[in-house]
C-alpha cells in the first residue's frame, strides 16, 4: 500500500478510536467519582453480549439505525443536516401500517407495495425541506425540526379512533396489518428471530456506496455538497441536487421504521419507537458516513442500548444503565472534536506532502536553491 493511502486509512481510522477511547476514559472518571468500580459495568455488558437471546436484539436494533444513520449520512455528503429523519421514520411507519391493515394483496406484492408506501411518505415529508430550502432559502434544519412537530401532530391525527385508530386497551394502535405484509425473519429458537428486514439494511448499504462513489449522480452530489459554486461552474444543477438529496435522504428515512413494524409488532401504536432518527445522527457521524464505519456504530449503539439494562440487577451492588447513555452522549461530543483535530493534522500533513513534491521536483530540474527554499517553507 502506498504511504498516501496508509495516511488516508490513518485518518479515516484514527477519529472514531480517539472517540471511543476518550469515552471510555470519561465514562470511567465518572464511574470513579460516584465511587463505583470502573472496570464492572464493561465486563456486565460483555458479559450480555455472549448471550443469544441479547445478540438478536443487538442484531435487529442495529437494523434499524443503520437504515435511519444511511438516511442522516445521504444528506451529510451533501452538507445538509437532515435532523427530520425522526419525523419521517414515525410518520412513514403510520401510514404503512394503515394501508397495509385496509389492504390485502400477495404477499410477493403486498411488501414491496408497503415498502414503496413508507419511502413515499418519507420522501414527501423529506421533500418539503427540499422545496422550501430550494425556493425560498430556508434552512433544512429549522424545516426539518418544524416537519418533526408537525408529523407527531399528523400522527395523533389520523391515530384517533374516529380516523384510523384501534384502540387496544390503554394503547391507540392502527389495527393488525394484514398477514400478508408481514417480512419473514430467521427464527433462532428460544433465542427470538432475526428480521428479515435486516438483509435489506444491508442491501441499502452496498446500493449507498455503489450509488456515491460508482455513478455519476453520486459525484455531482458529493460534489455539490463539497462546493456548491464549483459543482455549478461544471454544470451540475445545485438546486436540484439539493432536492435530490433531501428525496432519497427521507426515502431511506422511510425503511428505519419498517424492521420492527413488519417483523415484529405489526401495526403503529403509541409505544412504536421514537427518537431513532437524532440517534441516527450520532451513528453517521461516528462512522464517518461510511457504510461499514456506519454499520459498525450501528452495532455499538446497539450493544450499549441492550446490554445496558442488565447493570440494574448487578450483585452486590447495582450500577446506572443511564451509563451507557451517558458514554454515547460522550461518544458523540469526541467524535466531532477528534474528527476537527484530525482533519487539520491531515490538512497539514498534505501541505508538508506538497512541500515534499515541489522540492523534489526542484532537484530533479537541477534548481538546488529553489529546492531548499521549498522544503524550508
Amino acid at each position: 500500500m502506498k504511504k498516501f493511502d496508509k495516511e488516508r486509512v490513518l485518518l479515516a481510522v484514527a477519529g472514531p478510536v480517539i472517540a471511543l477511547v476518550v469515552a471510555v476514559v470519561l465514562t470511567s472518571g465518572v464511574l470513579l467519582a460516584s465511587g463505583k468500580s470502573p472496570i464492572e459495568p464493561y465486563s456486565l455488558m460483555f458479559e450480555q453480549a455472549t448471550f443469544s437471546d441479547v445478540q438478536v436484539l443487538i442484531i435487529n436494533q442495529a437494523g434499524m439505525y443503520y437504515l435511519a444513520a444511511l438516511a442522516v449520512a445521504i444528506g451529510f455528503r451533501m452538507n445538509l443536516f437532515n435532523i427530520g429523519v425522526d419525523g419521517q421514520y414515525r410518520l412513514a411507519a403510520m401510514v404503512t401500517a394503515v394501508v397495509g391493515t385496509h389492504l390485502a394483496l400477495p404477499s410477493f406484492l403486498q411488501i414491496p407495495m408497503l415498502m414503496a408506501v413508507a419511502m413515499l411518505t418519507g420522501a414527501f415529508w423529506a421533500g418539503i425541506a427540499g422545496v422550501l430550502k430550494t425556493t425560498r432559502g430556508v434552512s433544512e434544519v429549522v424545516a426539518t425540526i418544524m416537519l418533526n412537530a408537525i408529523a407527531t401532530s399528523v400522527i395523533a391525527y389520523f391515530t384517533l379512533t374516529e380516523n384510523f385508530g384501534v384502540p387496544v386497551g390503554n394503547n391507540q394502535t392502527t389495527g393488525v396489518m394484514k398477514e400478508s405484509g408481514w417480512f419473514p425473519g430467521i427464527s433462532m429458537g428460544e433465542s427470538g428471530e432475526i428480521y428479515g428486514f435486516v438483509f435489506v439494511a444491508v442491501l441499502a448499504g452496498v446500493l449507498y456506496w455503489l450509488v456515491l462513489n460508482r455513478t455519476r449522480f453520486g459525484f455531482d452530489l458529493r460534489a455539490t455538497g463539497a462546493s456548491e459554486s464549483a459543482a455549478a461552474a461544471s454544470g451540475v444543477n445545485a438546486k436540484r441536487m439539493v432536492l435530490s438529496a433531501m428525496l432519497i435522504s427521507g426515502a431511506v428515512s422511510g425503511l428505519a421504521g419498517l424492521p420492527i413494524l413488519l417483523g415484529d409488532t405489526h401495526t403503529y401504536s403509541l409505544s412504536f419507537p421514537a427518537g431513532l432518527g437524532f440517534t441516527a445522527i450520532g451513528i453517521a457521524l461516528l462512522g464517518r458516513n461510511n457504510p461499514v464505519g456506519i454499520a459498525l456504530a450501528a452495532l455499538l449503539w446497539a450493544f450499549l442500548d441492550k446490554a445496558s439494562p442488565a447493570l440494574d440487577y448487578a450483585t452486590p451492588e447495582p450500577y446506572d444503565k443511564e451509563i451507557a447513555v451517558i458514554m454515547q452522549g460522550i461518544i458523540v461530543i469526541a467524535v466531532v472534536v477528534s474528527y476537527e483535530a484530525v482533519g487539520r493534522w491531515g490538512l497539514r500533513r498534505q501541505q508538508q506532502r506538497v512541500g515534499e513534491e515541489l522540492a523534489a521536483a526542484a532537484r530533479a530540474n537541477g534548481n538546488n536553491d529553489s529546492a531548499k527554499e521549498v522544503a524550508a517553507r
